[in-house]
């Protein structure tokens, strides 16, 4: 951010507005539950610590944890235990057991390898990565605690198909202890959650079908902060797979949190985020970072999102030239409404925000006026440009306060509003989102979003 300008610049209500980028959605539809006349369930915390015999009853140690493989968008299969043999861990391979749900988990084979258990890529361990850690409830958009975790049996596979969300009080020997009134509480399928694990191995496999980029940047923003510094960075992970939902992201975080994140990398990969920025966004990230930084940064910014960002840096950050953005249309004022339709067609990678209003220039490249999308659809596609337009059009010079921005935008009622200089060449435009940002209080952030009336349609009550 521009010295003096004021922080904390996304706003409540626009962090859930619809980006200029799409979300690249890569998860395929999840599988169907199992049908309920062939399916058999079981709570993990029931499951662990139960006795592991030898297929002669004699006593080999305690089941410790679940080992499940990771099989894209399936559901994770359970391929074994580890069970405490004399102080070792050890695996035990599910087909080994007789009766995965039983009081007792009996061995059906003399052999085992008692080798000390090493995991391996595309494992997970239950009890150790998941039970009592945080995942991302991709549904709701919020980090949750896994209380609970339900395997369930589908013909001949057991699978990790539920997660309990609910806090659990009591625990015994460290693990969770669910009473009869808490094993007839309903779970939530596991498709609806992302998990964080911290396993590198795992986290390349689940890439692919990473369901949090079914979020909004601006929700994904909302959980990284509130995630841990080692959620963060699986998070990230996660983002980073799609370059444009990771500058997309960037632009919604917190400046602070956004400075601390883009420091922790090389000179290059700040550049290649920046690149992909909002050229205003990326001009109040730059002049966050040190000051030893900011040039190296700054000339390894393709040449065109340079220029942008060093224009808006050269403006007072608390007037009009700081507040606006510099990507914009602006078509000759004789050409046809249907040849300015063409135009918004084409903008793709504007922001909608920057989409709902058109500028006519005339031959000097001054402002002529302004019109607005509703008013070219309604219009006859013949129709000459600035024939629809208002020639007279609300407008500010760059120096103009912000505060004197909101009042005309509010008493004009303005989505958008153009900012020239003396000669009336068009320099930016403001966007009305843009003047929320910095007219808000200051402890906007800690404010819960309303949630919308259907929020919570089929929840049981």
């Amino acid at each position: 951010m521009v010295p003096g300008k004021p922080r904390d610049r996304r706003l409540a209500a626009s962090r859930y507005r619809l980006k200029k980028r799409k979300i690249m959605t890569t998860t395929p539809p999840a599988p169907s539950p199992p049908a309920a006349d062939s399916r058999r369930t079981l709570r993990l915390s029931a499951l662990l610590r139960r006795p592991v015999t030898d297929s002669g009853g004699e006593s080999l140690g305690r089941l410790s944890d679940v080992v499940v493989r990771l099989r894209g968008s399936d559901y994770p299969l359970v391929i074994g235990g580890v069970v405490e043999v004399g102080g070792r861990q050890i695996f035990v391979p599910i087909d080994q057991v007789s009766s995965f749900d039983g009081d007792v988990l009996k061995l059906t084979s003399a052999k085992l390898d008692l080798r000390h258990f090493e995991r391996r890529e595309g494992e997970v361990l239950l009890r150790a990565d998941v039970l009592g850690h945080r995942l991302i409830d991709v549904e709701n958009a919020r980090l949750v605690r896994a209380g609970d975790l339900e395997l369930a049996r589908d013909r001949d596979e057991w699978v990790l198909s539920g997660v309990d969300t609910r806090r659990h009080p009591r625990r015994l020997f460290g693990l969770l202890a669910p009473g009869p009134a808490e094993d007839n509480h309903p779970l939530r399928d596991w498709h609806d959650f992302e998990w964080l694990i911290g396993h590198q191995g795992s986290a390349l496999l689940r890439g692919p079908f990473a369901r949090i980029r079914r979020l909004k940047p601006a929700q994904i923003a909302d959980l990284l902060e509130n995630a841990s510094k080692d959620e963060e960075t699986e998070i990230l992970g996660r983002v980073h797979a799609d370059p444009e939902l990771e500058a997309d992201v960037f632009e919604e975080l917190d400046e602070d949190l956004a400075t601390r994140l883009l420091g922790a990398r090389t000179d290059e990969e700040i550049a290649e985020v920046l690149s992909r920025m909002r050229a205003d966004d990326a001009a109040d990230t730059i002049a966050e970072l040190p000051q030893r930084r900011r040039q190296p940064v700054l000339d390894l910014l393709p040449p065109g999102q340079r220029t942008k960002v060093l224009t808006l840096m050269g403006f007072n950050a608390t007037s009009a030239g700081g507040l606006m953005g510099v990507d914009f249309i602006a078509v000759p004022s004789m050409i046809a409404v249907s040849g300015a339709l063409a135009k918004v067609r084409e903008s793709t990678s504007l922001q909608p925000e920057a989409l709902t209003s058109v500028h006519a220039i005339d031959h000097s490249g001054g402002l002529s006026g302004v019109a607005r999308l509703v008013t070219l659809v309604q219009s006859d596609p013949a129709t000459t440009l600035i024939d629809v337009c208002d020639t007279d059009p609300v407008r500010v010079g760059p120096d103009t306060d912000v505060v004197d921005v909101a009042v005309l935008m509010t008493d004009y009622n303005l989505i958008t509003i153009p900012v020239v200089d003396d000669d009336r060449h068009l320099l930016g435009v403001i966007t009305v989102d843009d003047v929320l940002e910095v007219t808000l209080p200051d402890d906007w952030r800690r404010r819960e979003a309303a949630e919308p009336p259907d929020a919570r349609r089929g929840e049981s009550r």
